[in-house]
């Protein structure tokens, strides 16, 4: 599905007024237009549903004719009779409810495939949808929110699917076929008392559903804020380990699941006096209809079979009765809990590509920005007129202050934002007018932060090139300088690397990243500040391996360790958004500028770090000569 597809999604809405519109809007995914198979299935469910009901009308007249048979006053029957009247019926009584549920088990066996297939097709729509969103979209976004929400708007979809074809058809048809059988073996008078009672019936079941349908909203948002707070602890688990707020993060949570409680309470606590207002109506219109097939015993109108009868007739009307409140309650809340779902699928990708995009073609692999503004917030500029050219094949770093606009060009280069003004282009094609798929196929990354999926280690070098044979994942590790580690573990490449890769250390984490990144083999490298959160030692054994993956490749480097970026082609220096220096590493430093300076500072960082270190080994020297004196005078 393209964006401008998902833009136009149905309005899906649990107010009254709007459920047909909704169910309208559904109509596609209970009746699935590219499947003839799940339609067939609808077909011959629909008409075991059909004989089933016919078969429900016949239930109360062979009850009437065995009561008939047995009542007081009915002809002595020879033992012929005996076996053909009362003891048959009986026995055809039992065995009309036997088919009846048999073709009732059949219909849900028959229906269960399309219900899911809807299930399926909503819930891979919306996890399409959710990676065409853009960066803004999820990095607003929480995680486990939108996974419960994903949950919730695929339920829904299979509850109302099941409901609408398998329970609000049939049951219209059981409630006419009911009504004639009444008005034909009775007379108008039991019909009247039969319309009024179905009447209320469903005027107080639409009343009563539409004052839960405030609360079932309430208890999604209550379940949402929950599965959010969880989801965000869990994965701050270590954070929460090092501040030891254990407590905090416990009552937080259990400020959350109250308001879940108090809103769940009230949502069962309604369906309670849902059901007896339902109960209490029926009873009275049954009660009335009983009472005057009573009174027409009594005056010889009629049989015991009929007022036996009347009874099993509004016993069996109660079944689509019951149907038609649980239908509308059960449509209502589905449709409450697809609302949010439908509304992340009314959000439009702020970047998508333009009607017959051509793909990418990286010839040289050039990039050039030319004169980029760009802002998160319209108050707020981050990139003020930035322009500067990569050369194929060269390096390029991008320095700064924190706050600079450094990591923004790497994901403007990525189009996960478009520019505000200006343009960007790949050997003097501009990027907006592209495809993102091929776009992105030809910029390889390592990142800042490397996050790993939760699978082995294969998996996650693989991810560069899912096509790629096990030699060539080996090889991207041996270049990433990773496969004697990999190789000393347990399990090797089958290694798993746990939640975000949180089992592996910082360094290993970025092998892995740069090995992902050799794999895919892109003409274009781009570094965001990969070696900053890293120390000395492992720095320079990471930083062997970029240059080595840099080699030959038009190269995009966003630094924050000044020591990284020496050996640049050309160094930009960023500060508020603008370019304020440029040039060689050696000619920053003669030119004494704000490169010099960052360059002074984390000069006199490392040198403290150093005589720090170094300190400490000869404590530990020390220390270790003074014990092994000791231990000597003592022998």
């Amino acid at each position: 599905m393209t964006p401008h597809q998902t833009a136009s999604a149905p309005k899906i809405s649990a107010d009254s007024g709007r459920t047909l519109q909704s169910l309208k809007a559904l109509w596609p995914h209970i009746w699935p237009h590219d499947r003839g198979d799940l339609k067939l299935r609808v077909v011959v469910a629909m008409v075991f549903l059909l004989v089933g009901k016919v078969l429900t009308v016949l239930l109360p007249y062979a009850y009437k004719w065995a009561t008939d048979a047995l009542a007081p006053g009915a002809t002595a029957p020879t033992a012929v009779q005996y076996l053909a009247a009362p003891v048959l019926l009986v026995i055809a009584y039992g065995v009309i409810r036997i088919i009846f549920n048999g073709f009732n088990q059949l219909r849900d066996a028959l229906f269960a495939s399309v219900g899911q297939h809807a299930v399926r097709q909503l819930a891979n729509r919306t996890f399409r949808h959710l990676h065409e969103l853009s960066l803004r979209f999820h990095l607003q976004r929480r995680t486990g929110g939108l996974s419960r929400i994903i949950e919730r708007g695929a339920n829904g979809i299979e509850t109302i699917v099941r409901m609408t074809i398998l329970a609000g058809i049939p049951t219209l048809l059981e409630f006419a076929l009911m009504a004639g059988v009444i008005a034909w073996q009775f007379d108008w008078t039991y019909v009247a008392v039969m319309a009024v009672t179905v009447w209320l019936y469903v005027w107080f079941s639409v009343k009563a559903s539409d004052w839960r349908i405030r609360i079932r909203r309430d208890m999604n948002d209550a379940d949402t804020d929950s599965m959010s707070k969880a989801v965000d602890s869990l994965l701050n688990f270590e954070t929460v380990k090092y501040f030891n707020n254990e407590p905090m993060e416990a009552e937080r949570y259990d400020r959350a699941t109250a308001k879940y409680e108090n809103a769940a309470t009230r949502t069962y606590t309604s369906l309670a006096w849902l059901n007896f207002g339902q109960a209490v109506i029926f009873t009275v219109g049954m009660v009335i209809t009983m009472v005057m097939s009573a009174q027409a015993v009594l005056a010889g109108t009629q049989t015991i079979g009929d007022f036996v009868m009347i009874n099993a007739l509004m016993t069996q009307l109660s079944m689509p009765l019951n149907f038609i409140g649980t239908l509308y309650r059960e449509i209502s809340q589905g449709l409450a809990d697809m609302e949010a779902m439908f509304k992340v699928l009314d959000v439009p990708a702020e970047v998508v590509d333009r009607p017959g995009a051509p793909a990418l073609d990286v010839k040289a692999g050039v990039i050039r920005f030319e004169d980029v503004h760009f802002s998160y917030d319209p108050d707020r500029a981050i990139l003020r007129g930035i322009s500067f050219e990569v050369p194929a094949g060269r390096t390029i770093a991008i320095v700064g202050p924190s706050g600079a606009g450094k990591s923004t060009i790497s994901r403007l280069l990525f189009r996960f934002y478009d520019v505000g003004a200006g343009r960007i282009t790949i050997d003097g094609q501009d990027i907006r007018d592209v495809t993102q798929a091929s776009l992105r196929q030809r910029i390889g990354m390592v990142p800042q932060d490397t996050v790993l999926f939760n699978d082995t280690i294969a998996y996650n070098i693989r991810y560069g090139r899912p096509s790629a044979s096990e030699a060539e994942v080996r090889e991207a590790a041996r270049m990433a300088q990773i496969s004697d580690f990999i190789e000393r573990l347990p399990k090797g490449f089958d290694t798993e690397v746990g939640e975000r890769g949180l089992k592996l250390s910082g360094g290993e984490k970025q092998r892995v990243a740069i090995a992902r990144t050799i794999l895919k083999a892109p003409p274009i490298l781009m570094l965001d500040e990969a070696t900053s959160a890293l120390d000395t030692h492992t720095e320079r054994e990471i930083q062997t391996a970029l240059d080595q993956v840099s080699l030959n490749r038009t190269t995009l480097v966003i630094a924050h360790r000044l020591s990284t970026v020496v050996n640049a082609d050309e160094i930009i220096v960023l500060e508020h958004g603008v370019i304020v220096e440029r040039g060689r590493h050696q000619d920053l430093l003669d030119h004494g500028g704000l490169y010099a300076s960052m360059w002074e500072r984390q000069r006199a960082v490392d040198e403290a770090r150093e005589r720090l270190r170094v300190t400490e080994e000869q404590d530990t020297l020390g220390l270790a000569v003074k014990t092994r004196r000791a231990e000597t005078a003592a022998e």
